[in-house]
């Protein structure tokens, strides 16, 4: 298999975990995140959650940065 190949396959399973851990805990739902709910249609907007993310994975990929 090609580099890009395992690099799109590792990228699928993160993504799996990701989802999977957030149907099971409240981390899409936090205060800070906009949920407008009019009738039949729903806009959500999760700001707090895509700041949090953020923060996470700065730290995370400044982490590995710092061992290469």
């Amino acid at each position: 298999m090609s580099g890009f190949g395992k690099v799109l396959m590792t990228i699928a399973v993160i993504l799996f975990a990701l989802g999977l851990l957030m149907q099971f805990t409240k981390i899409g739902r936090l205060p800070g995140d906009i949920l407008i709910k009019k009738g039949n249609t729903t806009f959500y907007f999760p700001i707090a959650t895509s700041i949090l993310l953020s923060v996470i994975l700065s730290v995370l990929l400044y982490i590995i940065g710092r061992f290469k």
